[in-house]
């Protein structure tokens, strides 16, 4: 069995394509690729709901990381890769933060709100008008 085992290891590592897919250079950036993903799409929901100090913290983690993933031999452009579209999301997540909280986006936001409210408000008071009043 363990010889069995060698061989395909052996034939495994002989084609380079498979050497890489089955080497932690591929499966690390794979399986980390889940948190730029998740930040990415973050950047469609309410900005009322994001961290300021995780997104600090993950603008750093990925900056730190990108410089590291270049300076291991053989480099790793994958993982490299990776931190790059996490540092460009959690920026983009910072800038929303801060726009929304210090830089008036929280009250634009409220005040349309506020009319959309409004406008709902004056069309179902004229329905109703009508409905008393007899009219279609």
């Amino acid at each position: 069995m363990a010889a069995a085992i060698r061989a395909l290891n052996a034939k495994i590592r002989s084609n380079p394509y498979t050497d890489y897919f089955c080497s932690t250079h591929f499966w690390g950036p794979a399986s980390n690729f889940g948190i730029p993903i998740a930040a990415v799409m973050d950047t469609q929901k309410d900005p009322e709901i994001i961290s300021g100090r995780m997104t600090l913290a993950l603008c750093a983690y990925s900056a730190t990381f990108a410089r590291y993933a270049l300076a291991v031999t053989p480099q790793n452009w994958l993982l490299f890769g990776c931190h790059v579209v996490n540092f460009s999301a959690q920026a983009t997540q910072g800038y929303r933060y801060l726009n929304y909280w210090n830089f008036g986006g929280r009250e634009k936001t409220m005040e349309a709100k506020a009319k959309e409210g409004l406008g709902r408000l004056e069309d179902v008071s004229k329905d109703t008008v009508k409905k008393v009043m007899g009219e279609k």
